[in-house]
């Protein structure tokens, strides 16, 4: 939990206060403007209106600059950023012919496979002259469900390649069976809801990412939400909620899952996963765990949280993962035991109905789990493995010693620079740009509205010279728009409790 001090706290309600009285301000304007002018809406309500798009044109439009900026080359450690500029206030942003190259400190590109690999992309070419860039079919094309006796009549969106990978997927893992998604997204928005419904409970980290949040949403189910990371209160919500049943009915809950993710994507933060298991198994609640940003990059052979805090993969009952992160590809999965399996493959739309994964980026994946796992014959997997660790806790550490208020883990690839003011987010962005770093920012609605902060993803292939240039630009930055928040005592103790996580 961050403990934002009070002065900060303040002068960032103050600022958020100043941005919405002068949105609201400009929108009467606007709408005095409107009512003289001719309306083309012929009747209709206008799409976009009031609220609904408020945070968009005021807020986000002013900083727009900072997002979404297109690059030109694979996203590498270093990586070309097309420039762009604006002629009406940043409402839209227009392309140049002019790129700057820069230290990419924002890619998911947690141990190097997004460029090219002297491993995995001659395979990936191979598979393309093969098999085309895409199935175009779902997995199940042509379905009839009869008597509740489901007749699948034709795999046209289903290669080799997509059997060999859920197999690939299922050892990596360490789970009996897996089934595979063209899209990271889907992976929990499809599955959730045909895995608990009405009657069900889902209890959820209340930093949970947005994919489950609506994959919870559409389920049926009735959703409660436990504090962060803390299996203390989950343990209290559990059993107030065991113990009152299905409301009005006062029924047993027909099935209750527990919501959870390795490394929280905007925190960098190891889910307490031992604690959480514990808890579970007490009051006979399943585990739903997302190592989207822990699968491939933590654990001694890469095999995500549960191999890195000692948990064993038969206590979690479903493990959904993404492929876009660790692997330098696309999709997600779901593992678990054969019977779950076999009923995603029945009812779940993500595999019904959408299409299926490339080949190629299948191909991508299982190459790089082969690498991860030393099989092509070399111990390139060990090193990156090795590399990304002490390249996290390095860069970790440094921003601490200069006085940055970094939150997360160690070990943990993801790391957070707390800047609180919203003003903070175009200053540090723009700034480190000028500099050729390409950083991250992160503000509301994306995070807490107090909780701006900027989020570094480390690369395995990041080198010494890469992360000591980057320390030297955001210390260079954080001085001028004074986010050295942390005090110069308290150094000591974040060095000591990453010395007793490292241990």
């Amino acid at each position: 939990m961050v403990k934002i001090p009070f002065f900060l706290a303040l002068s960032t309600y103050f600022s958020f206060g100043l941005l919405f009285v002068f949105g609201q301000v400009r929108d009467f304007f606007r709408k005095i403007f409107d009512f003289f002018h001719f309306s083309n809406l012929q009747g209709y309500a206008p799409i976009c209106s009031g609220q609904e798009d408020f945070i968009v044109r005021r807020l986000y439009h002013r900083v727009q600059d900072c997002f979404g900026r297109p690059i030109s080359s694979a996203p590498d450690v270093w990586f070309d950023i097309v420039h762009r500029y604006s002629n009406d206030h940043n409402k839209t942003m227009r392309r140049t012919s002019k790129v700057t190259r820069c230290l990419n400190l924002g890619s998911y590109n947690y141990l190097g496979f997004a460029a090219a690999d002297e491993y995995c992309t001659p395979r990936v070419i191979e598979t393309l002259k093969r098999f085309s860039p895409s199935t175009c079919s779902p997995r199940v094309d042509g379905v009839f469900l009869l008597f509740f006796i489901l007749l699948l009549l034709l795999l046209s969106g289903t290669t080799t390649l997509h059997k060999e990978l859920e197999e690939s997927v299922a050892n990596f893992v360490g789970k009996p069976a897996a089934i595979i998604f063209g899209m990271g997204y889907a992976t929990n928005t499809a599955t959730l809801p045909v895995l608990i419904g009405k009657g069900g409970l889902i209890i959820s980290d209340s930093l949970n990412h947005n994919s489950i949040i609506n994959g919870a949403r559409g389920s049926g189910a009735t959703i409660r939400v436990f504090q962060h990371n803390t299996p203390s209160h989950l343990e209290e919500v559990l059993r107030q909620h065991i113990a009152e049943g299905q409301p009005r009915t006062h029924r047993r809950w027909k099935k209750i899952v527990v919501l959870v993710e390795g490394i929280y994507s905007m925190e960098g933060e190891l889910c307490k996963l031992p604690e959480i298991v514990a808890v579970c198994k007490k009051y006979k609640a399943y585990v739903y765990l997302d190592e989207a940003h822990s699968i491939g990059a933590v654990g001694k052979t890469g095999k995500g949280v549960c191999e890195l805090l000692g948990v064993d993969t038969a206590d979690v009952d479903v493990m959904m993962g993404t492929f876009t992160k660790s692997f330098g590809s696309c999709g997600g999965y779901i593992a678990g035991s054969k019977e779950l399996i076999q009923y995603l493959k029945y009812t779940s739309p993500a595999h019904l109905y959408a299409t299926s994964i490339s080949p190629p980026a299948a191909q991508q994946i299982i190459s790089s789990i082969k690498v991860i796992l030393g099989e092509d014959g070399s111990g390139r997997g060990a090193e990156k493995l090795a590399r990304i660790r002490e390249n996290s806790n390095f860069f970790r550490s440094e921003l601490q010693k200069m006085g940055f208020e970094v939150i997360g883990d160690y070990d943990s690839p993801v790391i957070s620079i707390m800047l609180y003011n919203p003003a903070k987010i175009p200053a540090f962005s723009r700034e480190c740009l000028k500099q050729n770093v390409a950083v991250v920012m992160s503000g509301f609605p994306a995070v807490p509205l107090l909780l701006s902060r900027a989020r570094i993803c480390i690369s395995a292939c990041h080198t010494k010279e890469d992360l000591l240039k980057a320390l030297e630009v955001i210390s260079q930055v954080g001085d001028l728009i004074g986010i050295k928040y942390s005090l110069a005592g308290s150094n000591k103790q974040h060095q000591e409790q990453g010395a007793k996580k490292l241990e």
